[in-house]
């Protein structure tokens, strides 16, 4: 599922959003008290990846983004914008580009990056663009929110690996190889085959090493995903994942591609996604879970968050609800879906929403025994370690 806000192929974005908030989903019970967000106020939060979007603001009769291969650029209204600033994040990986659809990936791609580029100057007072780790402090510093510019799809290279140069000019940062379908770099997860890199696939990984630029295997086939890590001269990522070991989906990566990757300095980052709980219906223990399981396997230098999610809440559950159902049924027809993902399952935890997601993350583990500093690297801090050994400083 490719549910966080800025997809550009794909019009999961909307629905994800419409499903952050939905008073309907209130889960009773909680056994500690509200996310203490002034303990955190300090801390990195960095989303490997996610969106900053309201999903409440659709346009009436618009085409699916699936179908026209791109959507429009984010709106940054004020609700949008107000829950970001109350969310404590500093820095989200927003896809841009081509995941899928019927227009050219390359030019979707361009006009996709030049849209973003025109909404970040238009709310230069909130928003900045993600170049450097030094960026992300900066953005810190000056309390806005960094942007950081990745594709959940290398279709739009093409065979030309000049273009690997272009994007990374034009200030891509993260370049995730596959989606869930093959293509002709590598198999993705829903690859039956599993044959990993192709040639071009492995020329690509060189070329984005040599533009510092990450590799992101998010979605990727267990054999792409281990070759890649292998092949690569600097650390690799997966931005959106869970765990096999615990939920035995494929869009959940192994112990054995988690380790490679962490062993060779990369970064995990865990999401909210359906994948982490058999029924679909994920919650903040199942976050958790998969947190502390990545924790126990890569170390607790390497792992982060990828929510795949929104900050702003839904207002329309049962709208959502049937626009999920129709979106699900669109997904699967086109073959870009993946097992767990259904009409009854949602793309975010249903008691881990909202503006406060992330200091309410924080607090559960806390609750569990984790350190300060451990919680703040699994926020932030080591995809900003991470930053700085591939983009550099």
């Amino acid at each position: 599922m490719t549910f966080s806000d800025d997809t550009g192929g794909t019009s999961r974005r909307a629905l994800l959003a419409l499903a952050a908030a939905a008073p309907a989903l209130a889960v009773a019970g909680r056994s500690f008290a509200a996310p203490d967000g002034a303990a955190w106020k300090d801390a990195i939060i960095v989303n490997a990846l996610g969106g900053l979007s309201n999903p409440n603001a659709r346009e009436d009769g618009a085409e699916s983004a699936v179908s026209r291969g791109v959507r429009k650029p984010r709106i940054l209204d004020t609700r949008t914008l107000a829950d970001a600033k109350a969310s404590g994040v500093t820095a989200i990986n927003c896809t841009i580009g081509y995941v899928a659809g019927t227009g050219d990936p390359y030019e979707v791609t361009i006009a996709a990056i030049a849209q973003y580029d025109r909404m970040i100057r238009d709310h230069s007072d909130h928003v900045t663009k993600i170049l450097t780790a030094a960026d992300i402090l900066k953005a810190k510093a000056d309390g806005k929110v960094g942007l950081i510019y990745g594709f959940q799809n290398a279709v739009m290279v093409g065979d030309s690996l000049e273009r690997v140069d272009v994007f990374g000019d034009l200030g891509v940062r993260i370049i995730q190889l596959t989606y869930n379908p093959a293509n002709t770099l590598g198999d993705g997860s829903m690859a039956p085959e599993n044959r990993g890199l192709t040639p071009l696939g492995r020329q690509v990984v060189e070329r984005l090493n040599a533009g510092r630029i990450m590799v992101d295997l998010s979605h990727s086939g267990e054999q792409t995903c281990l070759e890649a890590a292998r092949l690569s001269t600097q650390p690799i990522s997966i931005n959106h994942t869970g765990c096999r070991a615990l939920v035995d989906l494929p869009r959940n990566k192994t112990d054995e591609e988690l380790k490679l990757v962490a062993d060779r300095g990369g970064f995990v980052g865990i999401y909210f996604m359906p994948f982490l709980n058999r029924d679909g219906k994920v919650r903040a223990a199942d976050v958790v879970a998969h947190i502390e399981h990545a924790v126990k396997v890569c170390g607790e230098d390497h792992v982060g968050i990828g929510t795949d999610g929104s900050i702003t809440q839904i207002d329309d559950m049962e709208g959502y609800k049937a626009a999920l159902a129709a979106e699900v049924a669109d997904r699967k027809a086109r073959g870009i879906g993946a097992t767990g993902e259904g009409p009854e399952t949602y793309p975010f935890a249903i008691d881990l929403r909202g503006p406060t997601q992330f200091f309410d993350l924080a607090d559960r583990l806390k609750a569990r025994g984790h350190s300060a500093a451990r919680i703040e690297k699994i926020l932030g801090r080591n995809f900003l370690r991470y930053a700085k050994d591939v983009w550099g400083a």
